[in-house]
């Protein structure tokens, strides 16, 4: 008999905290806590995005049963002591840097959590519903199996570190998660990619897929080196790191000079013009991060006698990664929440609570649970002209008829569009809720919405977002890919790259028109694919058969609604002092539609934007 639950899920104080509603096992509403604070990758308690939820649920905290961190700090910190102790006196330095915030805080989470759920609901600490505590991997495998189809699969879940693992491999069937192996700290694959990371000058936890995205661009003359003195990777998959090259075990940095001397070099400074050798170490790294997954991958399949596999962790964010491994790996199917990383870890810790503490019974559905990872607020119409008439704005208000063809004749025409619609996504991703769109035909718009709107580095490459149904004639794809967690190749017949650009390297590889879709495809020709369907997001959707309409292509570029260093918008004011602030030309807000040219002057704020 299934016992009714509204749980709670808890994941804060390291980065990426957010909170989600799971009632009766149906996802109910998620968010991060750093698009209410405005604080990207903010790791504290994540007291709006709960707020949020409860308020997306329709429940007062009263009303849940089950509040459930995601991370058990006592194992961590046994972990972080046996580590200091282990390095003594070498780790004093970082031993001291951390150990005030673990005995302020983090040691007492229990404590903590209590006064900070007690603050926000007003309710006598205990009125507070019972709380749990999960394993950190354990949380990240029931994020990435329960809301799969699948009712019996493995399951790989690979991140910087948790409590002491840093690769784990469960069996999930029915209700059920069963462990199987693990790597643990300090050998792991994410503290790996993150030390090539900072040597290229890029910051960790936040750069690694502007690593994975520079890899493109280079060639992987390193990996005999990271092989021969990196890293011990044997046939199974399963690794150990050369202590000897790193830092981050007792330091305060990832890697130490003889890491540096290993590459020729001290690492990149921050901002720094980037050279051939940042992109031959992002290449390296990259092949081998591919080639360890699939190892894993075919040892998991052999050993457990599985034909599909769920991903989760931070490694799981590696699309060109998953990609190969859905091409090339042993599997029949396999599934990636698209909240990978540390958020995540949120939602799985709440499923954890339904199906295994409650013992409730589990039925796999064809109906994507996640929602598209539409599971964030949304705003009426109503709201958001109060918003706009708050902020003295100039719009014009459309039904859907009269709109989403103007905005699609507007995008044709080399118009970059802010699209703020219906509710937020969970997740690192924009999926069409908060997105800036734009013509993927325009041969200049990548460096465009890189130099002029985002902000960013121009090598950066962007997404296309295309008609589930038309997938298969644009890119070498034949399943959905809702998420962006899969990078296909652009089909062969889309391709138009001249002899010439086969003798360009490096950044100049960005001058090359390679296809008919330029803006979204990669220097390999590759592109990380969103396919929208009508179910899902059917107001995008009709906006992509808008556009097709008006040019015969079903693609949009779509790149998160934000500039560098903030975090993607949640409210119609960010979306609006974005729109202001960047070379976004047209603003669209539920029906409402803006354009550059009628704001008044006054509303373009000067701004600093910030690394990251």
């Amino acid at each position: 008999m299934t016992k009714p639950s509204i749980v709670l899920g808890v994941s804060a104080f390291y980065h990426d905290s957010a909170a989600t509603i799971v009632r009766d096992g149906h996802i109910i509403a998620a968010a991060q806590e750093e698009r209410f604070s405005r604080i990207k990758h903010d790791a504290s308690f994540p007291t709006q995005a709960i707020l949020s939820c409860l308020d997306e649920a329709g429940v007062t905290l009263t009303d849940v049963t089950h509040v459930t961190f995601y991370d058990k700090p006592f194992i961590k910190f046994e972990r972080l002591l046996e580590t200091y102790f282990s390095y003594a006196p070498r780790g004093f330095r970082s031993f001291l840097a951390a150990m005030p915030i673990w005995l302020k805080e983090k040691l007492f989470l229990k404590t903590v959590i209590r006064r900070e759920l007690s603050a926000l609901s007003q309710l006598p600490q205990k009125e507070l519903p019972l709380l749990l505590f999960g394993e950190h991997h354990h949380s990240h495998a029931a994020s990435a199996f329960y809301p799969s189809p699948f009712e019996e699969a493995a399951v790989l879940c690979m991140d910087g570190v948790g409590e002491w693992a840093t690769t784990s491999v469960w069996v999930g069937k029915g209700n059920a998660l069963a462990p199987q192996w693990e790597i643990h700290f300090p050998h792991s694959l994410g503290l790996l990619y993150s030390a090539f990371t900072q040597y290229a000058g890029f910051k960790v936890n936040s750069g690694e897929y502007k690593l994975m995205g520079l890899a493109p661009y280079g060639t992987p003359r390193y990996v005999t080196r990271i092989y021969e003195e990196l890293i011990d990777v044997k046939p199974d998959g399963t690794f150990r790191l050369n202590l000897d090259y790193f830092d981050f075990p007792a330091g305060l940095r990832m890697i130490n000079q003889r890491f540096c001397k290993l590459f020729d070099g001290p690492a990149r400074e921050p901002e720094s013009e980037i050279t051939q050798k940042e992109m031959d170490i992002a290449a390296s790294i990259q092949v081998v991060t591919e080639e360890i997954v699939l190892k894993l991958a075919r040892t998991i399949a052999s050993e457990l006698q599985q034909t599909r596999l769920c991903l989760a962790g931070g490694v799981a964010l590696n699309c060109v990664a998953n990609g190969r491994l859905l091409r090339e790996g042993p599997f029949d199917d396999i599934w990636i929440q698209p909240a990978s990383g540390d958020a995540g870890g949120a939602l799985g810790a709440a499923l954890a609570t339904h199906y295994e503490y409650l013992g409730n019974h589990r039925a796999p559905s064809e109906q994507d649970p996640m929602r598209g990872a539409y599971l964030g607020p949304s705003f009426s119409n109503d709201a958001s002209a109060n918003a706009l008439g708050d902020l003295k704005a100039v719009y014009t208000k459309h039904d859907d008829d009269t709109l989403l063809p103007l905005v699609a004749k507007e995008i044709s025409e080399g118009q970059v569009i802010g699209w703020f619609s219906d509710a937020m996504e969970f997740g690192p991703r924009a999926l069409g809720a908060r997105s800036i769109l734009a013509d993927p035909r325009s041969p200049h718009m990548q460096t465009t919405l890189n130099l002029k709107v985002k902000q960013r580095e121009s090598f950066r490459p962007f997404a296309p977002a295309v008609l589930k149904e038309r997938a298969a004639d644009w890119f070498e794809l034949e399943r959905e890919s809702p998420y962006m967690m899969l990078v296909a190749t652009v089909a062969d017949h889309q391709r138009t790259t001249a002899p010439a650009a086969e003798a360009a390297f490096g950044i100049d590889l960005l001058k090359q028109t390679r296809s008919t879709i330029p803006a979204v495809t990669h220097v390999d020709y590759s592109a990380r694919v969103q396919t929208v369907d009508a179910d899902t997001n059917p107001r995008f959707h009709q906006l992509l058969i808008e556009f097709e309409a008006i040019t015969g292509c079903p693609v949009l570029i779509n790149t998160s609604f934000n500039v560098r260093g903030e975090p993607i918008v949640y409210r119609p004011e960010d979306a609006y002092h974005c729109f202001m602030n960047t070379g976004i030309d047209r603003l669209v807000i539920g029906n409402y539609l803006l354009k550059k040219e009628d704001q008044p002057s006054t509303n373009v704020l000067a701004r600093q934007f910030e690394l990251d």
